[in-house]
């Protein structure tokens, strides 16, 4: 499942980053978004959706949304 399944205000952990790219790869890191890290969906929007990792909120778009897993 990926964040676009999420459900708004429940607790995942990040299980894995599915992608081949290694820029988006290093982004989603310096965001602290990697596995085993906690993530929480704030909102979900049309092309994009609001998350909270660690102490931050980030909007991102549905594809970064697409290539986080979660468990």
């Amino acid at each position: 499942m990926n964040l676009t399944d999420a459900i708004v205000e429940k607790e995942y952990i990040i299980k894995k980053i599915d992608t081949d790219d290694e820029e988006l790869n290093a982004f989603l890191f310096s965001l602290g978004c990697y596995s085993g890290e906690a993530i929480t969906v704030i909102s979900h929007l049309k092309n994009s959706c609001t998350v909270s990792i660690k102490d931050g909120r980030y909007n991102i778009d549905k594809q970064l949304a697409e290539a986080i897993i979660i468990a």
